[in-house]
């Protein structure tokens, strides 16, 4: 009897977790578009995929709720497409999709009307799907409020605002320069220009971003130079890390004299950032060594962590003693720093790479000490000490 009770307890969870389960309704497309003209609703689409862990959160939380899906149900005709399938692919590049989940509110002509991207919870989630019912919340009617009158601020900040919930910095550009180009250079220097700036310009040849570059000590005053920094970076990082990422060396050399034409140490310290990456993801150590000999001192010289990580690809891939000797030295100006087991092992390493076991036993005692002193895991230097010990 106990085991027939424990194999319903079983059985009856099973039940339960299914119940709870959310799974996708694949109606086509097109069968969607037909209902929501005969019904006279709007189109909800969720765009996920299975590897997400943001879309199956949205799932097991948001979409599995009852009352969500009744509201959906009773408001929009709602469908869900995997955008590594035909019809989510299509969609996908239709509505050009680069964040997942993303969330697309059509008419029955397909015109956007509300567009969310990124984990919600479920009271978020609500909120933003009753926005997109009303028709003054929504893209169409706030695009034809703001061009109706494109220098007025509040406006063109009301439709930046809901644009940008579902939208890709570099799709809120078009709007950004149409709003500033009512703007003359004088009045970029607010701090609502700032705002929008840092919001909307992605185009580093632009002429709002060049004025920026001109006038930091300005915009520095209405904002802060922390901020007038990070627009900077982030500017030459929105140039530069796509390429990276597809390892685009061709496009990525272009658009690399674009950022270095910025002549700050900020901006050359980020590039030669990037170049290491794209050297290390296509595995041109040859470039690596010459591109840190070269500026490693200059352009990171107080970046500890950064230092370390050059030192660890130099342990990796690179074998010539003299090299080493300098990779060493930078590691020891980490230290200089910050002192840390990582940094101490790694100088170890090095050192044992160039066969000086005096200085390889030294640094691995520092860095047994530091562990030792936290209480970590000695596995990694108890190792090393034991190599070095039997040599």
């Amino acid at each position: 009897m106990r085991f027939l009770y424990i194999f319903i307890l079983i059985i009856s969870m099973q039940i339960v977790n299914s119940q709870n389960q959310f799974v996708p309704d694949d109606t086509p497309y097109k069968t969607a578009l037909e209902k929501a003209k005969t019904e006279g609703k709007p189109i909800f689409i969720m765009l996920y995929a299975e590897w997400c862990p943001h879309c199956n959160q949205m799932k097991k939380e948001v979409f599995s709720n009852p009352d969500v899906m009744a509201f959906l149900k009773e408001n929009y005709v709602c469908i869900w497409k995997n955008i590594e399938k035909e019809e989510g692919i299509a969609l996908k590049n239709k509505y050009n999709t680069k964040s997942l989940p993303t969330f697309l509110f059509l008419d029955a002509n397909e015109t956007l009307l509300y567009a969310l991207k990124g984990e919600m919870k479920t009271p978020e989630f609500m909120t933003e799907a009753k926005y997109a019912l009303n028709s003054r919340m929504q893209l169409p009617y706030l695009e034809k409020e703001f061009m109706s009158d494109p220098s007025n601020s509040d406006k063109f900040f009301t439709y930046l605002n809901t644009l940008k919930k579902g939208k890709d910095r570099s799709e809120l550009s078009p709007a950004t320069h149409i709003y500033l180009n009512t703007q003359s250079d004088s009045q970029l220097i607010s701090e609502t220009n700032w705002r929008i700036i840092a919001n909307g310009v992605t185009d580093i040849k632009s002429r709002e971003f060049q004025f920026v570059l001109k006038h930091q000590k300005e915009f520095a005053a209405v904002a802060s130079q922390s901020r007038v920094d990070r627009k900077i970076e982030s500017i030459v990082t929105e140039l530069l890390r796509p390429y990276v990422d597809n390892l685009d060396t061709v496009n990525y050399y272009k658009q690399r004299e674009v950022a270095k034409s910025i002549r700050l140490q900020k901006t050359d310290s980020l590039v030669f950032k990037f170049d290491l990456t794209l050297a290390e993801r296509t595995e041109k150590w040859q470039f690596y060594k010459k591109t840190t000999l070269e500026n490693t001192q200059k352009l990171v010289w107080n970046d500890a962590s950064f230092l370390k990580d050059i030192g660890q690809t130099y342990l990796k891939h690179i074998n010539d003693t003299e090299s080493l000797k300098k990779s060493i030295f930078w590691v020891k100006h980490s230290l200089e720093i910050n002192d840390s087991y990582d940094g101490n092992l790694l100088l170890a390493r090095l050192y044992n790479k160039i066969k000086d076991k005096k200085s390889a036993l030294q640094y691995a005692n520092d860095a047994k000490a530091i562990c030792t002193e936290m209480t970590w895991n000695p596995k990694e230097v108890d190792t090393l000490l034991a190599e070095l010990n039997t040599k």
